[in-house]
């Protein structure tokens, strides 16, 4: 037998659930450090385990025949032998294999350090051979998740700490990831053995690691801390809490991965090591079709009336109230351009968050000041250049489709919807923002045309109503074509003479005067634009859009379109409760012909309309209800880890 012969044995620890341990797959070759080497002259071996160990031959039946009870394998045939044990060593020595003629006993350890993540979701089962970390989308995906540390607490003497939480209390605990590792090999081992926590410095303000330390907890990995040596102090068992810092973001893709090793503390050998793979949980938005919990507008002493209509509203919805004073919002009255509700989850934590918008006008410190608190998060993000801001980075200029499926691709938390120039190519909402709500990932964005309005945002022309049939919701489209068609339909009813009553122009007037009616059909073919994006990229079809009256003018020479009178199509949903403003249209027996037209299209869905006026303190100030209220909803049922894989669903 040359001395180049080889016997190969795999030291395999059992299935476990990210389980590993210090026997990986190990190849044996003569003069091994480990093992002595064959001896000369050696042409077989056979190998026996203790009940403890499991032991399987691979072997080529082409070439080797199966040796019969007693009876040696040949060396030099290509023959392997794979070695499992069924649990880990309590002693040393305690689980033995031989070979006979061949190799020494030796104890077996394999999985011996293991680490355990108890977050609702199971983590792929490993064998030794692939010890990485495995994160994977679906109902059956694999892999931990993270919630973005963003509320605020009190400490123990009540005072505010900090933007980003930190820990002051074991009840903080309970928002974090629990990672257990178990070192449940003989103690003996440790002597001379280490095991070490690793993140890359990528991920040092991604993450941070708390260690349970006797009564309190402390911080061993994030920050400046890279590297943890474990201290068992004699326990087999040991919690760790692993929080998130950042939502994933345009240099971020949401996954963190910790790697633990185990090192011979002599010579710093490493035995093996994996890694754990955690997905940061995405920042999520609620469209109008979810349930509202709670309605927010400002006080200011000229919509005492238009207040009083919106506590009216938000009673029969049975939703709760909550006003911004004047001493808050410094006169500033649109707080859906302020800020955007959503939030984030996993299995073990849910809570609100609220996306601060980069406008800065008097309400910009509202959100932080008096939304961010316990169990309520935050988040913005601001270009380092303030005159990058341009009006289409407020909210009302972004929204959220309701779940949608298009062409086989499912979004079950819908698709965010934002405005931009698209015919002026260096127009578009500020990149910054952008980036953030695409690297969110499940709710891929769409890009509408909006510069075409003076403010132009996205909600002056398009909102979602819940619906009983079809795909749960409709699509409402401002309509000019749908608007005119009415006007000629009163007209040939004798109603010619009744009048836009803000206007005191009659439906004669208005049908007569061409210059208006040309613009009229340039805000048509811009919101037509817009509703063939939508129909594509949310998979609709006219059934779901119903057009809703109403008519642009453009009373500045440059400036955009203007509502020409108020937009029933900014409203406030609150579930089968819509809070439109009112038109002022043309009084046909008595009744205004837009808000009898807007009932008959949405009534027998079941939505109860109730018109607001909004008129002198929102409607002149080129806004609507919609604009000066927003609303905190209820999140989606479906859970956004259970989604197919988001750049699978883009390639498709």
């Amino acid at each position: 037998l040359s001395q180049a012969s080889a016997l190969w044995i795999f030291l395999k620890p059992p299935v476990l659930s990210q389980a590993s341990g210090l026997g990986t797959e190990t190849l044996l070759k003569d003069n091994s450090v480990y093992f002595r080497s064959v001896p000369v002259g050696a042409d077989s071996f056979d190998v026996r385990g203790t009940s403890l160990l499991d032991v399987t031959i691979i072997y080529d039946p082409n070439t080797v025949k199966n040796p019969q009870a007693y009876t040696k394998w040949p060396l030099n045939k290509g023959v392997k032998v794979v070695i499992s044990s069924s649990r880990s060593s309590r002693d040393v020595n305690d689980s033995k294999v031989s070979a006979a003629q061949a190799i020494r006993s030796k104890s077996c350890m394999g999985g011996g350090v293991r680490t355990d993540l108890q977050t609702g979701r199971r983590w792929v089962n490993q064998t030794p051979k692939n010890c990485i970390g495995i994160w994977t989308w679906g109902p059956n995906g694999k892999g931990a998740i993270l919630v973005v540390n963003c509320d605020r607490d009190k400490d123990s003497a009540g005072t505010w700490c900090d933007l980003i939480d930190v820990l002051f209390s074991s009840s903080d605990i309970k928002d974090m990831s629990p990672m257990t590792l178990i070192t449940d090999a003989p103690e003996e081992f440790f002597d001379e053995h280490r095991v070490i926590l690793r993140i890359q410095p990528t991920y040092a303000d991604k993450i941070r690691v708390y260690c349970r330390y006797r009564w309190t907890y402390k911080q061993v990995l994030g920050g400046e801390k890279l590297s943890y040596k474990v201290e068992r102090n004699h326990q087999d068992e040991i919690s760790f809490y692993v929080e998130g810092l950042q939502f994933p973001d345009a240099d971020f893709d949401g996954l963190v991965y910790i790697k633990l090793s185990l090192e011979n503390s002599k010579d710093n050998v490493k035995l093996f090591s994996e890694k754990l793979a955690f997905r940061i949980a995405p920042w999520i938005m609620t469209p109008n079709t979810l349930k509202p919990l709670e309605v927010y507008v400002c006080s200011l002493p000229d919509n005492q009336d238009f207040l009083k209509q919106i506590k009216a509203l938000v009673n029969i919805a049975y939703c709760n109230l909550h006003i911004c004073k004047e001493v808050t919002n410094r006169g500033d009255r649109w707080i859906q351009d302020e800020m955007e509700f959503g939030y984030t989850e996993a299995p073990h934590k849910r809570f609100p968050v609220v996306f601060d918008s980069p406008r800065n006008r008097g309400l910009k410190d509202f959100p932080f000041k008096q939304i961010l608190g316990p169990d309520f998060g935050y988040v913005t993000k601001e270009p380092d250049n303030q005159h990058e801001i341009n009006t289409l980075d407020s909210f009302g200029n972004l929204e959220v489709s309701p779940p949608v499926s298009v062409k086989g691709k499912e979004y079950p938390l819908g698709r965010i919807l934002i405005g931009s120039g698209l015919t002026e190519s260096n127009v578009r909402m500020n990149k910054i923002v952008q980036a953030f709500l695409a690297a969110q990932k499940v709710q891929e964005p769409v890009e509408l045309y909006s510069y075409w309005l003076t403010v132009g945002h996205i909600d002056e022309f398009m909102s979602f109503v819940p619906a009983p049939d079809r795909k749960g919701f409709r699509l409402l489209l401002a309509s000019p074509r749908e608007c005119i068609e009415l006007f000629k339909e009163k007209q040939k009813q004798g109603c010619g003479k009744a009048s836009v009553q803000i206007h005191r122009s009659s439906i004669n007037e208005i049908l007569s005067d061409e210059k208006l009616n040309q613009y009229f059909d340039f805000a048509q073919e811009c919101v037509d634009m817009n509703r063939k994006i939508l129909k594509k990229e949310l998979g609709l079809t006219e059934d779901d859009i119903i057009d809703v009256p109403m008519l642009y003018h453009k009373e500045h020479p440059k400036g955009g379109a203007d509502s020409y009178f108020p937009n029933m199509v900014n409203m406030l949903v609150l579930g089968k409760y819509l809070g439109i403003p009112k038109p002022f249209g043309p009084l046909v027996n008595g009744r205004c012909c837009l808000e009898e037209k807007v009932q008959n299209l949405l009534e027998p869905l079941g939505l109860k309309c109730i018109f607001i006026d909004d008129f002198e303190s929102y409607h002149l100030l080129l806004g609507e209800v919609h604009c000066g209220t927003n609303t905190l909803r209820k999140p989606f049922t479906k859970k956004w880890w259970e989604c197919q894989n988001p750049a699978e669903r883009t390639r498709s």
